[in-house]
Order: structure tokens, then sequence, then C-alpha cells
């Protein structure tokens, strides 16, 4: 069975929020810190690289449909998920490159 990841990337400081799905998460954040994500100018612009948030999927269409209900919500309710699953808002990117 495949995994399918929705996360939360933002910059160094913090004030950006990127929300993104993938069935690789560890190739995806290779592809956001090494900007040769051509497709993604977004985090590319606002140095959007360190991970702060993610959740597993079994189904990639639910992974999808959360992806695009979280890029809908306010930044308010992004930041109590963020915060339920990472209180310190620790930078996880390195937990998968191991």
């Amino acid at each position: 069975m495949k995994t399918y990841y929705v996360y939360i990337l933002t910059n160094k400081n913090k004030t950006v929020l990127y929300v993104g799905v993938t069935n690789n998460l560890q190739r995806r954040l290779s592809e956001h810190v090494s900007h040769a994500d051509h497709i993604n100018a977004f985090t590319k612009r606002y140095n959007c690289h360190h991970l702060i948030y993610f959740e597993e999927h079994d189904d990639v269409n639910l992974a999808i449909e959360r992806e695009k209900k979280l890029k809908g919500w306010r930044r308010e309710k992004k930041n109590i998920l963020i915060s339920e699953f990472n209180p310190e808002w620790k930078f996880l990117e390195s937990e998968f490159f191991v």
C-alpha cells in the first residue's frame, strides 16, 4: 500500500506557510531545498523548505482533498493545527534525511 503525505513548509522566520501533497516526502523535501522544483515558484521565492507539519494518508484522493482543505484555511487555523502537532514549531526535515 502506498502512503501519501500532506505537509506544511515554512521559511526560517516562520512567517510564510506552504501546503503541499506528495507520495515521497523525502524526495519532495529535497526538491524544495535544492529549488529543483521548477513548478513551484512560491517555495523558491519565499524560501519555504522547512517542514513543520505532515500527515499520512493511504488514499491519494483523500490526501489531495485534505491538501485543498488546508490551503483554504486561514493562517490562524493552520497555526493551531501545526501547534497541536509540533508545539515548538521545530523544523522536522532532519527526520527524513538520516
